[in-house]
């Protein structure tokens, strides 16, 4: 038997028995050494197979230890396979329910992607249609974009993706510069509103909505500056992330400029409104005062026991208040043509020097009486002094100039007079009087400006003669201004052209006085047609001495049916206003049946074209009111000479 194949009980046997063998040979000393050699040699084998089958032994003990750890391992190994299999058939389970359930879905989802298939087809038809209407549509809308005066554009943060044409008629700037640099937007934003914008730029509803809406000024290419209103939208995607925006920006400067002018004349409107309303205010003031003057005194004529003297002072000061009122109402008159472009522009020869002597010596004793020194300059010879012009004008805006010098002095002198300057004559009128505030010596020009001046500078006065003075002066093509200190006086300067003309002999025109004008007219027959007692009255008192009957109407029906009664009267004195039928119509049916009657207009009105209207209505003359005496009478002697 193979050793290999024998147990430890029996190996141990055999050793056993060897070793008593072994013992018996040693005790036969017979036996020889060859032999004890022999055996020596297998007793060692012997004990190294042992040895080396011990060693085997161990190690397959080792091992077995090791397949008994293996064994428990994979046991335990095996249970859990066995726990996943069953967590695992059950997933099985699930799953080939979920499988069934998928599969039961899977049938619903075909029939659902058959339906989206047909859809999509029908959606790729109806798709191919929208992309020619769509090509269209952007054929049309360019066609609309590129012939509007709008800007259109279409851009990202960072990308200009499509600009209408009129970004350079707006810009002045090529469109092209626009796709290059998109900044240019916010380049040529003007730089006073440039910070709002960007802070606009900053809000939450520029950032989040997309949206702005601002009007601001650009400065172009060719630096012209021009008002912009301009608005974008957002475009978003499926998340309501903006991802491009739309805008559209208009011109409206000349809108912005039409505004910013009606801003302006509300703003002059309610001056005006405010300076005319203080006008008034003084208006009522400057009437009541020279009208309490005449109704005053006028009731203290008639106490008894009034000497001579007395009577003589209180007449002249209702005279004198009379002519105040004249000429407050002639100021009113005046302006009032102004303002309706209705005066006429009379030029004639003109010798400056000869009125400047007039002014001089009407004003002189006015003067005087307040203790001034009254000084005049002309500086050409008389020869050389005769100019074309308008006479009454220029007299009218020196006599303003010398009386507002009179008014706002108190003391020192007043001296006017003229110059010669290149191709122009200067006028000046100096005083030493309060002087004008530097922020008010331009307003003092406009009308009903006096109204408005602080009270120590208030006088008596609409508050017209510088308005008047400054529209004759602009007429008669010269410029007017003012050199004024405050406390220290004024000088008022004003041109005219220089255009002397050869000095025409002077004609002397001598007012005929009242008397001689009664006593070359006698024994007219004259009617009176006047509605206001009080004129009526005055009016008879005129002509009476030159009159052997004189008729009275109180309107222009009376007027016309006296006429019919009366077809020997030689003149008739026709109110225009009046009532039941008004001076012109009365005129004209008189005038149907009698050519010849002289028929003299005498009426408030006093405008050139109330003249005129009066000449067409039949009228022969007409006369202002008030009127005096003499003026009336030698109108008449006009038609009536001996």
């Amino acid at each position: 038997m193979d050793i290999q194949f024998k147990t430890n009980e029996e190996l141990q046997r055999e050793l056993t028995e060897l070793q008593r063998e072994f013992n018996y040979i040693i005790a036969i000393k017979d036996i020889d050494n060859a032999k004890r050699i022999q055996l020596e040699q297998e007793l060692a084998v012997a004990l190294q197979e042992i040895a080396f089958q011990n060693e085997e032994k161990e190690k397959r003990a080792a091992e077995l230890i090791i397949a008994n750890f293996e064994l428990k391992f994979q046991s335990k190994e095996k249970a859990k396979r066995a726990a996943e299999l069953v967590i695992a058939n059950i997933e099985l389970v699930f799953q080939n329910k979920e499988k069934a359930r998928r599969a039961a879905e899977l049938v619903v989802a075909n029939k659902e992607l058959s339906f989206q298939n047909e859809e999509k087809s029908k959606r790729a038809a109806e798709l191919i249609l929208a992309l020619a209407n769509a090509k269209d549509f952007e054929n049309k809308f360019k066609q609309i974009a590129e012939n509007i005066d709008e800007v259109f554009w279409l851009r990202t943060n960072s990308e200009m993706i499509y600009v209408s044409p009129s970004f350079e008629k707006i810009w002045g700037v090529p469109c092209t510069a626009i796709y290059e640099n998109p900044q240019i937007f916010t380049d040529k934003i003007h730089p006073e509103d440039k910070p709002l914008v960007q802070e606009i730029f900053h809000t939450n509803e520029f950032i989040e909505k997309g949206l702005f809406s601002y009007e601001y000024r650009i400065i172009r290419g060719d630096n012209q500056v021009r008002w912009i209103n301009a608005k974008t939208v957002p475009i978003v995607d499926n998340s309501g992330q903006i991802i491009k925006r739309v805008g559209i920006a208009t011109d409206i400067t000349e809108k912005y400029q039409t505004i910013q002018e009606l801003i302006q004349a509300k703003k002059k409107a309610e001056e005006s409104d405010r300076l005319k309303s203080a006008f008034l205010a003084n208006m009522s003031h400057e009437i009541r005062t020279p009208m309490n003057g005449i109704l005053g005194f006028s009731e203290l004529l008639k106490e008894p026991g009034l000497t001579g003297s007395k009577q003589q002072e209180y007449i002249r000061i209702i005279e004198k208040s009379g002519a105040r009122m004249l000429n407050i109402i002639n100021d009113i008159i005046d302006i009032s043509k102004i303002e309706a472009n209705l005066i006429d522009i009379n030029i004639k020869d003109c010798n400056i020097n000869e009125k400047i002597e007039f002014i001089y010596f009407f004003f002189k004793p006015q003067v005087e009486e307040k203790g001034m020194l009254f000084l005049f300059k002309n500086a050409l010879p008389t020869n050389k002094a005769t100019i074309r012009t308008d006479n009454e004008k220029l007299y009218s805006i020196l006599t303003n100039l010398v009386k507002n010098a009179i008014k706002y002095s108190q003391a020192g002198l007043i001296e006017f007079g003229y110059q010669k300057k290149d191709e122009a004559i200067e006028f000046f009128v100096k005083d030493t009087g309060i002087g004008i505030p530097k922020d008010r010596q331009s307003a003092i020009f406009e009308r009903f400006i006096q109204a408005n001046i602080s009270d120590k500078m208030a006088r008596q006065g609409a508050g017209l003669g510088l308005s008047i003075s400054k529209a004759y002066v602009e007429m008669l093509g010269g410029k007017i201004w003012v050199e004024s200190k405050e406390s220290i006086g004024s000088t008022f300067y004003f041109t005219l052209p220089y255009n002397p003309e050869p000095e025409e002999k002077n004609i002397v025109r001598n007012n005929v006085p009242a008397e001689e004008n009664e006593n070359k007219i006698k024994g007219l027959k004259i009617l009176i047609a006047e509605d206001d007692e009080i004129s009526e009255m005055l009016i008879t008192i005129d002509v009476y001495k030159i009159g052997k009957e004189i008729l009275k109407a109180r309107n222009g029906f009376e007027a016309v049916e006296i006429c019919q009664k009366n077809l020997d009267i030689d003149l008739i004195l026709m109110d225009i206003q009046m009532p039941v039928m008004d001076g012109y119509e009365a005129t004209r049916q008189i005038r149907q049946f009698n050519k010849d009657v002289v028929i003299i207009a005498q009426t408030a009105f006093g405008l050139s074209a109330d003249r005129d209207i009066t000449i067409q209505a039949g009228c022969n003359d007409y006369i202002v009111k008030p009127f005096k005496k003499e003026d009336l009478l030698s109108l008449i002697q006009k038609y009536f000479k001996k």
